[in-house]
């Protein structure tokens, strides 16, 4: 099971293989340049959109918002992109990149503290117990570019424990790296997505517990039909797929809550 998660991982900063329609038949290309949080929800909501349109060939790259957001803003050649914070989908409407109508929200994220299984942390004593001796790395996102790294320092600063723990963070380049430090026992625990620990890959691995909502600024997020979508229609129906109420019970069974449900906890 650890092995399969690794190789998943593997494809979190890199493109996934194409598919779609068979040889001879007409096809539509959307490329989606997605928040690495999302892989195990999307891979599913696209298996499904491929189902009833075998036309689209989907090609996705797994990786983190604030990286995509430099990439797109440079010219990258993304059609749809699901980012971990709405604000950066909306940076792109500001610079002409996108149309406001093209925005949607489509889930909210949620953090979690993890632990391996060869890990002697207890996830359910909260972060404070990150500051213990016995506890000597700590992976999350990277705060610079990842919406959950910035999330994961909040979340320590509000529980107090930031300053005893900043130096025995290590950085992943996204959120599903971070997770893969922890998996590997590179790290004796992490913060990371709900929606990882969530996963086929890492059910049951470990023990986790949810970092308190009200700890750490909401991980809105959203996306955009980018303006330079060379099939815009095409890039509309994956929009199309995530927010149908097939894509919301996807996104829910991975541990988003929807944009508009009231979250608890």
């Amino acid at each position: 099971m650890a092995a399969a998660f690794a190789v998943g991982l593997a494809l979190a900063g890199c493109a996934g293989g194409p598919a779609g329609a068979g040889a001879g038949a007409t096809t539509a290309e959307v490329r989606i340049a997605a928040a690495a949080d999302l892989k195990f929800a999307l891979e599913e909501v696209v298996a499904l959109l491929q189902e009833r349109h075998p036309e689209l060939r989907i090609t996705t790259t797994y990786g983190s918002s604030g990286t995509f957001l430099s990439q797109i803003s440079n010219g990258a050649p993304f059609d749809v992109f699901l980012s971990a914070d709405l604000a950066y989908p909306r940076q792109l409407v500001e610079e002409g990149l996108a149309d406001e109508e093209d925005l949607f929200p489509y889930a909210v994220g949620r953090l979690v503290l993890w632990a391996g299984d060869e890990g002697g942390l207890d996830p359910a004593d909260g972060l404070p117990a990150l500051a213990s001796d016995e506890v000597r790395r700590v992976a999350i996102a990277n705060p610079a570019h990842a919406p959950y790294g910035v999330a994961a320092v909040e979340a320590l600063r509000s529980a107090g424990v930031l300053d005893e723990v900043e130096g025995k963070l290590v950085y992943g380049e996204n959120v599903a790296q971070a997770a893969e430090f922890v998996q590997s026992g590179n790290a004796d625990a992490g913060i990371v997505a709900l929606s990882l620990v969530r996963s086929d890959p890492l059910r049951g691995v470990g023990a986790w517990a949810e970092v308190p909502l009200d700890a750490y600024p909401r991980l809105d997020q959203g996306g955009v039909v980018l303006g330079s979508a060379r099939d815009p229609e095409a890039a509309a129906l994956v929009r199309d797929a995530i927010l149908s109420p097939d894509g919301a019970d996807i996104l829910a069974r991975h541990g988003f809550s929807l944009p508009d449900a009231t979250d608890e906890g």
